[in-house]
């Protein structure tokens, strides 16, 4: 039998794997507790972080409150319009003299002359004019126009839920992208390590005259591909956490210590038809679609109430002086008027038409809203099952792996298999533990669609624990 040596064989770091991922959480914060690590974030605080330095969000904010102002404007409607002009004149004009002349209460006799009515000389008015319009009946034009402002607002804050959802999503997919490429490249470096243990245990028996340079040059191969795995993952650990920053609203290169551990979540055990179902009343895209059909409606009543009179009440106080602080007169006026479109060439009939092809549109589209989001639904119910079960599969099929090359190591040190074998079994057990990962990776994702696509993925949200 070969000597051992000082090298940590294959079988103790596949003995001890289940709790690697424990103590690399453990020895980063302790890392951490000592200042040589950065930052620490969980999944929760990072969620958090995205949704308050998001740029999307902020932008989606931004248009929400813009649509509430819009709610303020058509309220408008409802109150007078009150307007004030200020004006100064000066002419010779025969009617506009005799007109100033009274509305500035300084008209008498000698101004019935015929001389002064026919050439009379320059005159100054100075005129200061309040008014005042309220609208008495509009046939519902303001009405409608408040629900059109209302549905509007409404659909922006919908817009806004939904972009939250989306950087929540994003924010759990980049932020398990890291910690499954951090998990990989720790498994590719104990496959290294592992490696390297054979390699030189296997010099140990070509040194004893027990075996021969294939085997030795077999391991070397074995040992550059697994080099090469841990250089890919590398690689892609550090772009994982560029684009985790990027979904922060961090610089692409801002050092963190990631404190979520990849491990399986414990799913809801609502049925399909209770995810379905809550998905129809909570998604922002099905209450949008509802939304736009209501609007659709709304705009088909105001086209129809063109057809209708429209009342209003018309005031006003006049002030005329020939110099701007005396010398003049004051004057007022009130009238209500009516307005009734008998005729417009077919136009508002055409409008009329147009809003009642867009309200089809509208519940068509509605009802094709349901269906594509019953099909998301299926499909995130289906994903998170799947992954459950792969996490089942892929968990047996690691014990049955390290048991397998435990076997294969005791008897490649008795001599009875080649290091075909032994080589064989190590990737297994390698792969295996990648499709645990990834399996894991996967549920963890599809519990937060599942969440999105139900229309209830929050920060508060179970998922993100």
């Amino acid at each position: 039998m070969p000597p051992k040596g000082d090298a940590v064989t294959l079988a103790e770091e596949l003995h001890h794997r289940k709790q690697v991922m424990k103590k690399t959480w453990l020895v980063l914060a302790l890392l951490a507790s000592t200042g040589m690590a950065q930052d620490q974030i969980g999944l929760k605080d990072a969620v958090r972080l995205a949704l308050e330095k998001n740029k999307s969000i902020q932008a989606s904010a931004a248009a929400s409150k813009a649509s509430e102002t819009q709610v303020t404007e058509a309220r408008s409607g409802y109150l007078p319009k009150v307007n004030y002009a200020e004006s100064w004149t000066r002419s010779d004009n025969p009617v506009f003299v005799f007109s100033s002349l009274l509305t500035q209460h300084q008209f008498n006799e000698e101004n019935f002359q015929i001389g002064p009515l026919n050439r009379p000389g320059f005159l100054n008015n100075f005129q200061s004019l309040v008014t005042a319009d309220q609208s008495l009946f509009d046939s519902g034009r303001t009405r409608h126009n408040v629900r059109a402002a209302g549905l509007a607002k409404d659909m922006a804050s919908e817009d806004h839920r939904l972009t939250r959802m989306e950087v929540i999503a994003g924010v759990v997919r980049a932020y398990y992208g890291v910690v499954l490429n951090l998990e990989q490249l720790n498994a590719a470096n104990q496959a290294k390590r592992s490696s390297e243990a054979d390699l030189e245990q296997a010099q140990n028996v070509r040194a004893a005259g027990m075996s021969t340079d294939a085997d030795v040059l077999s391991i070397r191969v074995h040992l550059a591909g697994v080099e090469e795995q841990r250089i890919r993952r590398s690689a892609d650990l550090d772009v994982a956490h560029a684009a985790l920053n990027e979904v922060l609203g961090l610089a692409l290169d801002a050092p963190h210590t990631l404190t979520t551990a990849l491990a399986p979540v414990t799913t809801r055990q609502e049925s399909l038809q209770d995810f379905e179902t809550n998905a129809i009343a909570e998604r922002p895209e099905a209450r949008q679609a509802k939304l736009a059909t209501d609007l659709a409606a709304n705009n088909a009543a105001q086209s129809r109430s063109a057809l209708l009179p429209e009342v209003s009440l018309h005031s006003a106080f006049e002030a005329d002086r020939q110099r701007f602080s005396d010398r003049g007169g004051a004057n007022w006026l009130v009238s209500v008027g009516m307005r009734w479109n008998l005729f417009n060439g077919f136009g508002d009939k055409s409008r009329i038409d147009a809003s009642k092809f867009v309200m089809e549109r509208r519940a068509a589209e509605q009802e094709h809203a349901g269906a594509v989001i019953r099909l998301q639904v299926r499909r995130a119910y289906a994903d998170l099952e799947a992954a459950g079960q792969r996490i089942a599969v892929a968990e047996a099929s690691v014990a049955q792996a390290e048991e397998s090359l435990r076997i294969t190591q005791n008897r490649y040190q008795g001599g009875m298999s080649g290091v075909t074998d032994l080589l064989r079994t190590e990737t297994d057990v390698l792969e295996a533990h990648m499709r645990y990962l990834a399996a894991v990776h996967d549920q963890r994702i599809a519990a937060a669609m599942l969440e999105m696509a139900a229309g209830t993925l929050t920060e508060d949200s179970e998922v993100l624990k």
